[in-house]
């Protein structure tokens, strides 16, 4: 493989044999080293709040440090940690004209420890009647956010019910609580015009830590970034299937996890380059993005003139062998950017082949995205057909290390000219971006 790619590119007339073999120093054993590691059992899953992932900091703090990056401005470390909230129920009480509801029939949305309404209350209240549409009702609740509401709903939607009531009692985890604002209670119900009303909710109420792993080599430019990421949580332990529980992670994205820190030892390896390279592994990517977003606030977003993150590239594309693609490609001109540099390599790089999936804001370039930075993933998993997705079958075996070696060489030739200051990709516009 080596020598088929050094040959493409002296094919090309182009006089590249050194950058040639400074790429095929990303080695198929150091990628396998990694991603082995990442997506072990004993990593369990990297679910956030979990011992397992705060494992797989440590081996990516150990192996930034090893490589000998250095804090990001205004860190003292290579560890980036925040503080979020959980808030769980605890207990859910309802009386409706003196009957007593089922807890199973009630779930709250508050940031509150306590919730105690009677009639004699301020609170609005809202029924989804038989005839109504459940989905266009709920948006009017909630776009009311500083209002207490009463939801009560007919037993017809008891489907949907159930499916947000199994969602809520999980939790929620929140970068700020607002225990000033509205709460919204919802009872499944046939009594849809109670005279009297009686409920009490109680939460649970946690201040837990997240960490993303951040590490610099500084450029000659110290105000320009170009940000190299990828998420290294999961989602932990899940049921069993054929006794395997855990769902290990390997293609999202331990894979990603693993391209953007061989791309901090390729770069560590090379002169200084022209702009400040960051290479940071987000936190919470599964739970909606907390370690991207918090990220987010610690720099000037006019100071990132790009972002590759990378995520779910350890199967082969649609598009064949040594292929990617790039979500939000139309959003900037980063896309044209990067085929430009593989012309006449053996890697190609293409628009994002499944626009009906919102690939681009399912992962952590959505929140730079959002601030005007030309922040896209990189990825090559056929999503649409991908049956380990989210699974426990999400496993070591099932990644082409051939593939993900020749990825991550790939990243590393199509961020060239952005890295040394030579293209400068156009900005996304925020209007655009929802």
């Amino acid at each position: 493989m080596k020598l088929k790619f050094a040959a493409l590119i002296l094919s090309c007339g182009m006089v590249a044999t050194a950058t040639a073999q400074d790429v095929s120093t990303i080695s198929q054993q150091e990628v396998t080293r990694i991603v082995s590691t990442l997506s072990a059992d004993d990593m369990e899953g990297r679910a956030s709040f979990t011992p397992g992932i705060d494992k797989a900091a440590a081996f990516i703090k150990s192996e930034f440090q090893r490589i000998g990056l250095q804090p990001l401005p205004g860190e003292d470390g290579l560890l980036q940690s925040f503080s979020v909230y959980r808030v769980t129920p605890k207990e859910l009480e309802a009386k409706l004209n003196k009957k007593k509801i089922s807890p199973e029939h009630i779930f709250a949305m508050t940031d509150k420890e306590e919730l105690e309404w009677t009639q004699k209350g301020k609170q609005q209240i809202v029924t989804i009647g038989e005839n109504d549409d459940f989905r266009k009702v709920l948006p009017t609740v909630m776009n009311n956010q500083e209002q207490d509401v009463l939801v009560l709903v007919h037993p017809k939607h008891s489907d949907i019910f159930e499916r947000y009531k199994h969602y809520m009692d999980r939790g929620s985890v929140k970068q700020q609580l607002s225990p000033n604002g509205g709460s919204k209670v919802f009872i499944l119900t046939d009594q849809l015009s109670p005279k009297k009303y009686k409920l009490e909710v109680e939460n649970k109420v946690e201040q837990l830590q997240l960490t993303n792993v951040a590490g610099m080599i500084e450029g000659k430019r110290k105000d320009e970034f170009v940000v190299f990421s990828g998420h290294y949580d999961h989602i932990g332990i899940q049921e069993a299937i054929e006794g395997d529980s855990i769902a290990n992670g390997a293609d999202d994205d331990a894979a990603g996890t693993t391209a953007m820190m061989l791309l901090a030892e390729y770069y560590k390896n090379q002169p200084q380059p022209e702009r400040t390279l960051l290479f940071v592994a987000f936190t919470a990517e599964e739970m909606g993005g907390f370690g991207s977003k918090y990220f987010s606030e610690q720099l000037n977003p006019d100071q990132i003139v790009a972002m590759f993150n990378i995520e779910m590239v350890g199967k082969p594309s649609k598009f064949g062998p040594n292929s990617a693609y790039l979500t939000g490609f139309e959003r900037s001109d980063l896309g044209k950017l990067m085929q430009k540099r593989l012309e006449g390599t053996a890697y190609s790089i293409h628009p994002d082949p499944y626009p009906e999936q919102n690939l681009f804001y399912r992962s952590d370039n959505a929140t730079l995205a959002r601030l005007g930075v030309p922040a896209h993933t990189i990825s090559s998993v056929q999503i649409d057909q991908d049956k380990t997705y989210h699974t426990v079958n999400d496993e070591l075996e099932q990644l082409n290390m051939e593939h993900l070696t020749n990825m991550i060489r790939a990243v590393a030739l199509a961020s060239e000219g952005v890295v040394n200051g030579e293209d400068t990709p156009t900005r996304v516009d925020k209007s655009q971006v929802r």
